[in-house]
């Protein structure tokens, strides 16, 4: 527990400080992305499975890049990337010497980088944003405070297992009582966030804190298919990047496209 106290001290400064300074949130971003993927490449290639990493992280870094530096790419020239990209994985594979699990091969490194890289770069989006500082800190706070929450109401009251086949520690305990912390510690944070109504912030904090127990969920998933314990060790009583990202990961793209998009489809009135 002392641990994990002293790498969530350390993590939540970094966190202040890249939410409030640009350069660092898409320095930051970007490093926890190339850790992410290296350490994903680890856990699949201890299956057994040959993957091309060096491709993997490069392309995997050049998303968030793009985004910090507001690459200007238009939809023709997305879809050429695209295409360039699979055709040099495609290449790639043809250097094998032996046909041992290609498609395996392929659509896990494309996966990786759709998963880690492209939903974690809308971390730089959001941070882009009008009022970016704190609607950035507004989604960490929700995501993470219901991991903390579902770890510690299901360490003192976790009963009921939630999915044994994926991940046996987590409750139902937990997660009810991540969910509501959550929602009390994003309610209090949304004060500081004025470009949402404040019916929409309710609605958002409820989603968001539903998606981060997902992406948890997904995470344990595939260190069960991998037969791992952590992704990593880089933070004592944690584990690795992805053990600490992995919820951020899917409530990060659902809270972007919620905030630019939904939002003014959504006629909620402000209060």
């Amino acid at each position: 527990m002392a641990k994990r106290i002293l790498s969530s001290i350390f993590l939540g400064i970094v966190v202040v400080f890249s939410a409030m300074f640009y350069p660092l949130c898409g320095f930051v971003t970007s490093l926890l992305i190339l850790i992410g993927l290296y350490e994903f490449f680890y856990m699949v290639e201890k299956k057994g499975v040959r993957l091309f990493k060096i491709f993997g992280i490069a392309v995997g870094l050049f998303i968030p890049i793009s985004i910090y530096f507001h690459f200007s790419i238009k939809e023709g020239g997305q879809f050429l990337f695209t295409i360039l990209g699979l055709f040099a994985l495609f290449l790639l594979e043809l250097t094998k010497k032996e046909n041992h699990q290609a498609i395996l091969s392929l659509s896990t490194t494309v996966f990786a980088i759709l998963y880690i890289s492209w939903c974690f770069s809308f971390l730089i989006r959001i941070r882009q944003l009008e009022e970016g500082t704190m609607l950035l800190g507004f989604l960490i706070v929700i995501t993470k405070s219901s991991d903390i929450g579902a770890y510690l109401w299901g360490r003192k009251y976790g009963r009921t297992q939630l999915l044994a086949r994926i991940s046996p520690n987590k409750s139902l305990e937990g997660a009810v009582g991540g969910f509501f912390t959550s929602i009390i510690v994003g309610s209090i944070f949304s004060v500081f966030v004025t470009s949402i109504g404040s019916l929409e912030k309710f609605f958002l904090i409820i989603i968001v804190a539903i998606i981060s127990q997902l992406g948890d969920l997904f995470e344990s998933l595939i260190k069960r298919d991998c037969q791992v314990k952590d992704s990593g060790r880089i933070f004592p009583g944690m584990g690795g990047v992805l053990d600490v990202i992995d919820s951020i990961i899917f409530t990060a793209p659902i809270f972007y496209l919620y905030v630019t998009m939904m939002k003014e489809s959504l006629v909620l009135p402000p209060m």
